[in-house]
């Protein structure tokens, strides 16, 4: 993902608001900045699935299986991930050839399938959950529990308003 290692300065924004009316400095500098933090927060996600050897897409596909007592369609594995079908039988595909999970008949409908765990894949979560819960308290370490609820509450603003801007682009698209 291509990123910028350094803020562009005040000044360089002021210059643009000259050129470009509309441009609103604080929104642009709170923007930027959270595109860097989100990007460091991969960064450092990615590292502790590597010691897995898990990307974070598989490890959200465990997850899913974990929270799921009967197991998941591929298709309900697709929606709950918000990700294509394609995209899933990729993610399943792996995860099965590591003996992490497994795809067996619907108990219901033959034609489906239903994916679960396998005893590796639980020990695999069990053995990383706790690593993995400590790297996300040290990620938000530097903010108290207050503001961690705030954080909270202001992304999920933020979400709302890329999600009515996607709803926006459908409409005029």
């Amino acid at each position: 993902m291509l990123t910028l290692r350094d803020l562009p300065k005040y000044e360089a924004l002021l210059a643009l608001a000259r050129q470009y009316p509309a441009l609103n400095i604080t929104a642009v500098e709170t923007c930027l900045m959270f595109l860097r933090t989100a990007t460091d927060v991969y960064g450092v996600l990615d590292n502790h699935f590597t010691n897995y050897d898990l990307s974070m897409g598989k490890f959200m596909v465990l997850m899913l299986l974990k929270c799921s007592e009967a197991g998941l369609t591929p298709s309900e594995c697709a929606e709950r991930a918000g990700v294509t079908r394609g995209t899933i039988t990729g993610l399943l595909d792996g995860l099965e050839r590591d003996g992490l999970l497994r795809r067996q008949p619907h108990l219901e409908d033959r034609r489906r399938t239903t994916v679960q765990l396998t005893d590796g894949g639980w020990a695999l979560l069990n053995r990383m959950l706790p690593s993995h819960f400590h790297v996300i308290a040290n990620l938000l370490c530097q903010l108290d529990e207050s503001e961690q609820k705030t954080l909270f509450t202001l992304l999920t603003k933020l979400r709302m308003g890329a999600q009515a801007l996607q709803l926006d682009e459908i409409k005029t698209g």
